[in-house]
């Protein structure tokens, strides 16, 4: 009776155990899953500081800009023009060329006009000739085939292309030039490739020039007494801007032979202009020309009207490169500034003299005898020192 009685005791002990753990007849609810942990936010990431912007460019780092900008136009505006005289020199023109440098003439006068006649010359420069008057003027410099010749400042080799084919059998061209090799952003670089360039067009014409090499902010010429004649043309306002006229003229006179000429042509300025202020615009004063050329041991041979122009106002804003053939001002008042033609200008002829020797030092006077000398007076008694001076 014992045992019946523990199993249904046992039996209800189970089941009550199993209600209890799952609701008893309930379905079981399912757990809701847990919620996530929070995710902590990145850390916030400053952004750099925006770069402060440039400062602004000073005047004078504006003005290299534009002068670096325009060089660069320059540049290229030359050497595309010398890619068309390259291909200009057809066979025909090199014998042209050739046979005036074997012409024999009886003068220099002459002898520069068979080179104005020439096919070989540079396109547009013929039509200065009624400007610059080169046969009258070179022969009032009294140019001879035979003589050696300093051409100073060839710029483009205007005078150049008449100079080398008839110096070339029984004389000899000099022409000053920058270093074309110098720094690329320097300026005087591209006016030493601009000539180099124009000698290159043409072996036949300019094989024999001899180029010295000058550097404008140290003047100094290697020729010492061996050139004939020095042409200037337009070339002294250059030296008064660069505080340089008396030193380059000084050389000069060094590599001149004894009464060998200095030739100048030089836009003229009026009468009372000031040198310093009338050479910004191109212009210098004809008296205070040869006052300063004078003073450094030439004499004033003469004058001349050759390239004298009384229609030249020399009031111009942009100085004398208003007029042709620059044309500063572009298509602005043209053809009012191609009616007046090229500047006013002095044509001047110097000679060579020995600057004055310095003058000898005085003998010195003979000494006066000694005064006999003075009784000792008595020792007078000492002053007091005077106060230093305040710092």
């Amino acid at each position: 009776m014992k045992k019946a009685f523990l199993g249904p005791v046992l039996l209800a002990c189970l089941t009550a155990f199993a209600c209890a753990t799952t609701a008893c007849g309930d379905s079981p609810e399912a757990k809701a899953p847990a919620p996530p942990a929070p995710v902590e936010p990145p850390p916030a990431v400053t952004p750099p500081p925006a770069p402060a912007p440039p400062p602004e460019p000073t005047a004078e780092e504006k003005k290299k800009a534009e002068q670096q900008k325009q060089l660069a136009k320059d540049r290229a505006e030359s050497e595309a023009e010398n890619k068309k005289e390259v291909a200009r020199w057809s066979p025909e023109l090199k014998k042209e060329a050739t046979a005036l440098v074997d012409k024999q003439f009886p003068n220099g006068k002459a002898a520069i006009q068979g080179a104005m006649a020439s096919k070989a010359r540079k396109p547009g420069h013929a039509d200065r000739d009624k400007f610059r008057h080169p046969a009258e003027t070179l022969d009032f410099w009294g140019y001879k085939p035979t003589l050696t010749v300093l051409e100073f400042g060839p710029g483009e080799g205007w005078y150049t292309e008449l100079l080398a084919p008839t110096l070339a059998k029984k004389g000899k061209l000099l022409a000053t030039n920058t270093d074309p090799n110098g720094p690329a952003d320097d300026r005087s670089s591209y006016y030493g490739q601009v000539f180099k360039m124009f000698l290159d067009t043409s072996p036949e014409l300019y094989g024999k020039v001899e180029t010295v090499n000058i550097d404008n902010k140290a003047p100094k010429l290697p020729q010492d007494g061996t050139v004939d004649l020095v042409i200037l043309a337009r070339e002294l306002h250059g030296m008064v801007n660069q505080g340089k006229m008396d030193v380059w003229v000084a050389e000069i006179q060094k590599a001149l032979k004894p009464n060998g000429v200095l030739g100048v042509e030089q836009h003229r300025a009026k009468p009372d202009a000031k040198p310093e202020e009338s050479a910004k615009n191109g212009y210098l004063p004809e008296k205070w020309v040869i006052e300063k050329i004078e003073a450094q041991g030439f004499k004033l041979a003469g004058k001349s009207e050759a390239n004298a122009n009384a229609k030249d106002t020399k009031d111009y804003a942009g100085g004398v490169w208003t007029l042709p053939p620059s044309f500063r001002e572009g298509d602005k008042d043209r053809e009012k500034y191609a009616a007046i033609g090229e500047s006013d200008r002095m044509t001047l002829k110097f000679t060579k003299v020995a600057k004055a020797a310095p003058k000898a030092d005085a003998k010195p006077a003979t000494p006066a005898k000694p005064a006999a000398p003075a009784k000792p007076a008595a020792p007078a008694t000492p002053a007091a020192p005077a106060a230093p001076k305040k710092p």
